[in-house]
């Protein structure tokens, strides 16, 4: 499978970042926007917006979106996950039979409870679903610092070529085939790097932060377990590997969140600007699929209920801190 001509939909900060690995790949690359004024002002300047001082590789096409996405050889589709349905519907009409669509959002869809592929499945039934993910912020992958993520897909040999046309000294895919569990990684490492800004922004210390983080990844493999996800792409690099990065930077859109709340700022009005916590959207419907399937996930119901208000941080904490005591597992 030869992949020369890649479209990536989304010109914000994942969009370009992944747009410049691909260039540095030696692909073609189109980076389109659903706005042809944005998509005008883009192509004229050169620089992102959403990362300031990043000027475009000229190996970088820029454009709006529109029927010329059909010839393409794989779409990246990097836009966040509760508008990857529209994106997805975008281009549906255009795409040849067995595309690769590789979505690159980390949440599941809140109405459908759908992740992400799913969502792919249903709307572009032709195409290939693709799910990129992994231990990545968008700012070092943009100006070619070392990262490593995981690109799934049902087809080996087309999730190996994937991997192959979009890999670099400085970006490396590893493949798989384990396409659920690396969209649960994914999606339940938000969920929990909230938790972790909490305990952050509430000072409760080293010791608070590595239990949770270590509590919070057994209740990602129980989840996973459940839902029939590999364990050895859980304590990978789109489990475990996203996980501990997400947890420990402010970087990160979740943890600078939880950090807010942690320290005292409501969920009501603690916001990002135009940055997008995609755990507060995933939160909820998380815990749901969990209860649905029997799954206990403590934090992250602590999560779900101050963010809807139900508790304040404190006494989440206590609730967290005051559970039986039992064997670890």
């Amino acid at each position: 499978m030869s992949f020369e001509h890649i479209a990536v939909i989304g010109a914000g900060a994942w969009g370009t970042a992944l747009a410049s690995v691909i260039a540095r790949a030696g692909r073609n690359v189109l980076l389109l926007t659903r706005d042809r004024t944005s998509a005008d002002a883009l192509a004229e300047r050169r620089e992102s917006l959403r990362l300031p001082g990043l000027h475009l590789d000229e190996r970088i096409g820029v454009s709006a979106l529109n029927e010329d996405v059909g010839r393409y050889d794989a779409i990246l589709l990097a836009v966040p996950a509760q508008l990857l349905r529209d994106a997805a519907r975008a281009i549906a009409p255009q795409l040849r039979r067995d595309t690769p669509v590789i979505a690159c959002a980390k949440g599941i869809e809140r109405h459908t409870h759908k992740f992400m592929t799913e969502v792919i499945a249903e709307i572009v039934p032709a195409a290939l679903p693709a799910i990129l993910s992994g231990p990545s912020f968008a700012e070092e992958v943009a100006r070619g610092l070392p990262a490593a993520v995981t690109l799934a897909t049902r087809d080996e040999s087309a999730a190996a070529a994937l991997a192959r046309a979009l890999g670099s000294a400085a970006f490396r895919p590893y493949h798989s085939t384990d396409v659920r569990g690396v969209e649960i990684g994914g999606a339940a490492k938000n969920v929990l790097a909230i938790a972790a800004g909490i305990v952050a922004g509430r000072g409760l210390g080293a010791s608070a932060a590595a239990a949770l983080v270590t509590r919070g990844f057994a209740e990602l493999f129980r989840f996973g377990n459940a839902l029939g996800a590999r364990p050895e792409t859980l304590v990978g690099l789109s489990g475990l590997g996203d996980l501990i990065l997400t947890c420990s930077s402010a970087q990160s859109r979740n943890y600078s969140f939880g950090l807010a709340l942690g320290k005292g700022r409501p969920p009501s009005t603690t916001t990002l600007g135009e940055k997008l916590a995609e755990g507060v959207f995933t939160a909820p419907v998380l815990l749901e699929l969990a209860e649905a399937n029997h799954v206990d996930m403590p934090i992250t119901r602590a999560v779900v209920a101050i963010l809807a208000g139900r508790m304040s941080v404190d006494e989440a904490t206590e609730a967290l801190l005051t559970r039986p005591f039992r064997a670890e597992s």
